[in-house]
């Protein structure tokens, strides 16, 4: 999951350069929501990680 967040950052950083205003929004939004889903996931996993069975 982070890889395609790094990806989708990336790709909004490159067309941000080239001035694609279009695709870097695009890209920066998918690399936004991503990310909070890694974030989430990752809390997630923190929790569930240090339960005792």
């Amino acid at each position: 999951m982070l890889r395609w967040t790094v990806t989708f950052v990336i790709l909004a950083i490159i067309a941000a350069i080239f001035g694609f205003g279009g695709i870097a929004a695009g890209a920066a939004s998918i690399a936004k929501i991503l990310f909070f889903i890694f974030l989430v996931l990752f809390i997630i996993s923190l929790f569930t990680g240090r339960r005792k069975v």
